[in-house]
């Protein structure tokens, strides 16, 4: 069994790494990172496999094109929202552990595959 894969699309971070990729790359997700609206949908073509994408609200980044975009390529994906509306659910921005129980719910929790 594979690991799931997660698109995160989320303004370009300040830092070096975006906290939210290392928070869900912690919890044994394999994450894909856009910074750009259309970054997120070519990201959604080359990569069809895709488990769930997690779009935040900012800068070069408009949540219900992403969600309609990435619905448009397949249905199966839940598209998780954090300041952005047009998803199939939301999160708080703030609280990363409610982001990775979400998707453990959706997806299952990838630390078992490890351990199998």
């Amino acid at each position: 069994m594979r690991r799931p894969t997660i698109l995160v699309a989320e303004p370009e971070p300040s830092q070096a790494l975006s906290i939210r990729k290392l928070v869900l790359e912690t919890a044994k997700f394999n994450v894909l990172t856009a910074h750009s609206t259309t970054e997120a949908l070519e990201i959604g073509r080359e990569f069809p496999n895709i488990d769930a994408a997690v779009l935040v609200g900012g800068d070069d980044l408009e949540c219900q094109e992403m969600a309609r975009g990435i619905k448009s390529l397949t249905t199966r994906v839940p598209t998780i929202g954090i300041r952005c509306e047009g998803t199939d659910y939301s999160v708080p921005s703030f609280e990363p552990e409610e982001l990775v129980r979400l998707l453990r719910e959706l997806l299952g929790d990838p630390r078992q595959i490890d351990a199998a």
